[in-house]
């Protein structure tokens, strides 16, 4: 039977406009007619997928049999110790290991999640660090999924947990190099803002605990972490538009922290140290990002000297420092690509992929002193792939790369990158991959169209086993690369966001259409997806287009914009005024209004839609979801399926463990095609 919800008018009034909610009342997760509500729509979908039970069941085992269960990560070396996570058949969880000075040394396990997790319906293990003196562990772990961690330490000499542990942090920690002292972020309880930095003396009483620094900005979050040399202890306050941070001597942890560079609007940076200088990666002058160097005893901005001066066409994303050489991640027309500086000055070089659609990034690489580089490669078709890289020599070494039990070859797929005409004549870049035997080129293939578009992210092309599933069943799958990413440079980011959000929304749109007339698909048998900010992609997208798809999911969407950014006890929400804006501002305020999806539903048709959302979520919260699957059932006009499913036990990632997470796409996944199925 079909859920409704009742529904109870609360009056919302801001800039002399009136809103009229009758769900709001569905914000209070202690009232029980809220719970039945939820399990009624739970019960509701169980029903209407019923007939797709033994298809879900199928893909379970499907996408589960693709996994090498009994896996291993690529040991790396540090401090005289290989470091690497396995995974032991039938296990949910990693199980994380060394061995001393050889990989033929006896294995230490220094934690095995899958004993932490038992009688556990959630379990997440964050911010494992070990001291200096390699004699404790220390790690968080969130039982709930609100990302709400409780740090414990385990003496490794014993093999035994300490008798204590800190409650209510952030899961970031990070020790210093005297072996006593530990440094961990905690979060507003209210908000969820990560705005405090504590100090904890190993084996003192937690209530001891002393404050370092409080993020008193409502805009900044902050967290903790060390310099690759581990010299320096780092605090890193940033906004979406601003970034400070302040040093200590991580051998003196006790003294005063030094701020590197005072916040400025608009003025983005993040450090590393080696020799005598910090390397720093800035938006100072430099849309797409530079990199400075800056003296260790005056880092102020007026010191910082381009090392890699700034490049219209090139986004500088991230950094790595060795003895001998600098090694850039950088984005070039909307690909990864790996440059190598010897320090040297002799003439630098990137690495080659050859592949159209992929991506690829510096990898773990704790050692200063070695030629060679750790970094990740994968694509649509090619699995995810470690190598290890000689700097000197350019060799190019596979190390390891991600086993499809069953076999698979990737010859019998085929991957591109196509461009579609934005409205505003912006050219979009799409990728996308289909298995050959069975692409038609008729537009009758079905078709999943996936894309994130906030924050900057970069929705990289990357492999993925569970995607076969849909793959070889005819599905061409295919990620926009809309505007709101970062994925063509920083102007791509800025012209999606703000008062230009609308070009996320109108280049999936065109995108869409360019499958379409490319005949790749067709309307009755085109499929979209987001997620999270995504999921407010597709809410948009429903909204201003519902012809244009048979059926979309949108998985935990951040849906009720105007009523969340106006809500500042709302986990999240003043942190993020300047990526939506601030609706306290009448002008943001009428233009969030005017997309925002819950507050735009109509009396239309609107395609078929799967709706996930975790009880627990702390940065998409329940309800917003909840809601809108209200209104929508109230309002819509059509009779297609409108499903919401909401896992009780978990939050925004859904279930923790490796395979129980797959229930959750298998039911995604049943859903694309059970509707494709009926064309």
């Amino acid at each position: 039977m079909k859920p409704e919800a009742k529904k109870i008018p609360e009056i919302l009034e801001k800039h002399g406009h009136r809103r009229v909610d009758p769900y709001y009342w569905m914000r209070d997760r202690e009232n029980p007619e809220v719970i039945q509500y939820l399990e009624a729509e739970n019960a509701y979908l169980k029903e209407q997928m019923k007939d797709s039970e033994e298809l879900q069941e199928s893909l379970f085992h499907e996408m589960k049999s693709r996994i090498k269960e009994d896996d291993q990560s690529v040991p790396y070396f540090k401090k005289g110790y290989f470091w690497y996570l396995r995974y032991r058949k039938g296990g949910e969880y990693p199980i994380y290991c060394r061995k001393k000075g050889s990989l033929e040394a006896t294995e230490e396990i220094l934690l095995d999640v899958n004993e932490l997790a038992e009688g556990k319906s959630y379990c997440q293990v964050s911010g494992m660090a070990i001291s200096h003196n390699q004699k404790y562990l220390a790690f968080a772990m969130d039982e709930v999924g609100r990302r709400i961690y409780t740090i414990f330490f385990k003496d490794l000499s014993t093999g035994e947990l300490l008798p204590y542990s800190i409650s209510n942090t952030t899961g970031n920690l990070t020790w210093a190099a005297d072996d006593t002292n530990v440094f961990y972020s905690r979060q507003d309880q209210k908000t969820l803002r990560a705005f405090q930095i504590y100090l904890h003396t190993i084996h003192s009483n937690p209530k001891k605990d002393r404050l370092v620094f409080q993020e008193d900005d409502e805009e900044f979050s902050c967290h903790v972490h060390k310099t690759k040399s581990e010299v320096f202890l780092l605090i890193h306050s940033e906004s979406t538009i601003s970034s400070e941070i302040r040093f200590v001597d991580a051998n003196k942890p006790l003294q005063e922290w030094t701020i590197l560079q005072p916040r400025i609007p608009h003025l983005e940076y993040a450090a590393d140290h080696f020799g005598d200088h910090f390397w720093i990666r800035t938006n100072h002058e430099a849309q797409n990002f530079k990199i400075v160097k800056a003296p260790i005893d005056n880092p102020s901005l007026e010191n910082w000297e381009d090392f890699i001066p700034h490049r219209e066409e090139v986004l500088i994303e991230d950094f790595d420092l060795f003895s001998g050489f600098f090694v850039s991640h950088e984005r070039y027309n909307g690909l990864s690509q790996l440059m190598i500086q010897p320090w040297d000055g002799s003439p630098g070089h990137s690495l080659d992929f050859g592949e159209e659609a992929y991506t690829a990034w510096i990898g773990h690489n704790p050692e200063f002193n070695t030629e060679y580089l750790r970094f990740g490669f994968n694509s649509l078709i090619t699995p995810a792939s470690t190598f290890d890289y000689h700097m000197v020599t350019r060799e190019k070494k596979l190390l390891k790369q991600q086993e499809i039990v069953g076999g698979y070859d990737a010859s019998e797929f085929e991957s591109a990158r196509i461009w579609a005409k934005a409205e505003d004549n912006t050219m979009v870049p799409i990728s996308l991959v289909y298995k050959k035997p069975l692409f038609h080129g008729d537009g009758t293939n079905p078709l999943l169209l996936y894309a994130y578009g906030s924050y900057g992210y970069s929705s990289d092309a990357y492999f993925s086993s569970n995607r076969l599933s849909l793959l070889d069943r005819g599905f061409v799958f295919a990620i926009a690369h809309v505007r709101g990413g970062e994925d063509l440079g920083r102007k791509w980011y800025e012209d999606g966001k703000l008062l230009k959000k609308k070009n996320t929304f109108t280049d999936f749109i065109s995108c869409a259409k360019h499958l379409i007339e490319q005949k790749y698909t067709q309307e009755d048998r085109l499929y979209g997806m987001g997620g999270s900010a995504g999921g407010l992609l597709i809410g948009a997208v429903i909204n201003m287009r519902p012809d244009l798809f048979d059926g979309v999911i949108a998985a935990v969407p951040f849906v009720d914009v105007v009523t969340t950014m106006l809500d500042e006890s709302i986990p999240l929400t003043t942190g993020e005024y300047q990526e939506w804006g601030n609706p306290n501002d009448s002008e943001y305020y009428h233009y969030m209004l005017s997309y925002s999806p819950y507050d735009q539903v109509t009396a239309q048709a609107y395609p078929h839609m799967l709706v996930t959302s975790g009880l627990h979520d702390s940065q998409v919260q329940y309800w917003e979801p909840t809601k809108w699957v209200a209104k929508l059932r109230e309002l819509k006009t059509d009779k297609n399926l409108l499903l919401l499913h909401t896992n009780m036990e978990a939050g925004h990632g859904g279930a923790s463990g490796r395979f129980q997470a797959l229930k959750e796409l298998a039911l995604e996944y049943a859903f694309l095609l059970k509707l494709a199925s009926n064309k």
